[in-house]
């Protein structure tokens, strides 16, 4: 009984470890940040206030309906609502009231707030969009970073791994008497600086993967790690089609762009609204009101033609005392402190100022789109430069280790040697990500989703 509780509980451990080191791909931290980034999260609650924003707009179009009604209860000097007099004593008064009013032209200013509230709320879903596509790119640079910092660690545990036989190798031909003393000293502080690099490149993993988790809105910093994928340089005609070309495509579906494309259209509308003071307003009216008094009424008996009090009851008053009103009005703007008039101004001003903000973001996409090619081209160079200075350094270093091996070598030069097949290799790693980022900036821009494979 005692053997199966440990094992079970050696199972839950085990199981409970297993969760806490999930490793994310790419597309699962591409999915999770747009999910759960508090930035996107304030985005889309503006979303659902420009939608309300909305409603409103549409509401102006109906009649408002509002009831009234008010009691109350006087003594003293008072006004007989009945025989509209006064008279010493006490009042209690009951006054019910119906009001609608419609507004049937205002310089088609509703129409506008109407269609501008439409346009905000693309323009917000644009605004969202937008977010979510810079939040793509940056969690997937962050994401290579943490590749590429775990290649370079992989390549400086292994450059260690065969420092350690060249420095067992040393050791034994320096205690036979082959080698000096100074070529283990050489050896030793080769495989002294390696393990700085190890401890380097441990820190700059770390650092990278706190990086990703912070976009991803994750605190478990200790637990979170990528998975151990691997990425080749991915096919790509990308280069086949010219800068003008993906920016001509990009003006069509990119979100910043639509985006400041449609602040021109609000601007517009903005100028429409400003100019509907200058009309007439017209409206539409209709009222009802009814009251209930507990005073009495002075009547003329038919049959003796003597006076009587009388006070009818509570629903016979609400009828008997009921009235209603209806109606237009018309308010005709005639001058009002140049108000109208200067607030057309600040919106056509406005409406220019968004036509410039328009043109310069489509001059700063052309700009980021000419960069981004230039880089893909210069990067997929240096990636090329880096294979052949690695193959020309393995094959000096495998050169170097044969002559050091017998004895023709000093530790000096050769450490030299292999420094220089290390520093390849990491430049291999560094370009490789480098080119793999700039393609995938470039595809992005050109409307394909980011993906490594």
């Amino acid at each position: 009984m005692k053997n199966s509780i440990t094992i079970l509980l050696l199972l839950f451990t085990v199981s409970v470890s297993t969760a806490q080191m999930r490793k994310w791909t790419l597309q699962e931290c591409v999915e999770y940040a747009v999910e759960h980034n508090l930035t996107i999260q304030q985005f889309e609650l503006d979303l659902e206030n420009v939608k309300i924003d909305k409603s409103d707009a549409e509401g102006a179009f109906i009649p408002s309906l509002n009831a009234n009604a008010s009691v109350s209860e006087r003594s003293g000097l008072v006004i007989d609502p009945n025989s509209n007099s006064n008279v010493a004593g006490k009042i209690f008064s009951f006054s019910p009231s119906i009001s609608s009013n419609m507004t049937l032209f205002d310089g088609l200013r509703n129409v506008h707030r109407l269609n501008r509230a439409k346009l905000n709320a693309i323009a917000s879903q644009y605004r969202l969009d937008n977010l979510k596509d810079d939040i793509r790119l940056n969690v997937a640079n962050a994401y290579l970073l943490v590749l590429s910092g775990k290649e370079q660690l992989k390549s400086f545990k292994g450059q260690y791994a065969v420092t350690e036989q060249d420095l067992k190798k040393t050791r034994e031909l320096v205690a036979s008497g082959v080698l000096p003393q100074g070529d283990l000293l050489e050896i030793e502080a080769t495989a002294a600086n390696q393990e700085q690099q190890i401890v380097n490149g441990e820190g700059n993993v770390l650092i990278a993967r706190v990086n990703l988790a912070q976009l991803l809105q994750l605190t478990d910093y200790e637990n979170f790690d990528i998975a151990e994928e691997e990425f080749d340089i991915p096919p790509s005609d990308i280069l086949k089609n010219s800068a003008k070309v993906i920016f001509d495509k990009a003006l069509t579906f990119r979100n910043d762009i639509k985006l400041s494309e449609s602040n021109v259209e609000l601007a517009k509308k903005d100028v429409q609204i400003a100019k509907g003071a200058y009309a007439p307003t017209i409206g539409a009216f209709f009222n009802y009101n009814t009251f209930y008094s507990n005073q009495y009424q002075i009547v003329l008996d038919p049959t003796t033609n003597t006076p009587l009090l009388f006070r009818s009851d509570f629903k016979d008053q609400l009828w008997q005392n009921d009235g209603i009103s209806y109606g237009f009005q018309m308010n005709v703007p005639i001058f009002n402190g140049w108000s109208a008039r200067n607030s057309v101004k600040r919106s056509q001003i406005s409406l220019e100022k968004a036509k410039v903000q328009f043109e310069q973001d489509k001059l700063a996409l052309e700009n980021t789109i000419q960069q981004a090619y230039v880089d893909v081209s210069t990067f997929e160079k240096a990636y090329e430069a880096a294979l052949k200075s690695l193959e020309a350094r393995t094959l000096a270093y495998d050169y170097a280790k044969e002559r050091y091996d017998n004895g023709l070598m000093n530790a000096f030069d050769f450490s030299q040697a292999q420094a220089r097949v290390d520093n390849a290799k990491a430049d291999v790693i560094r370009t490789k990500y480098d080119y793999i980022f700039r393609l995938k900036i470039l595809e992005f821009y050109f409307g394909l989703p980011i993906s490594l494979n």
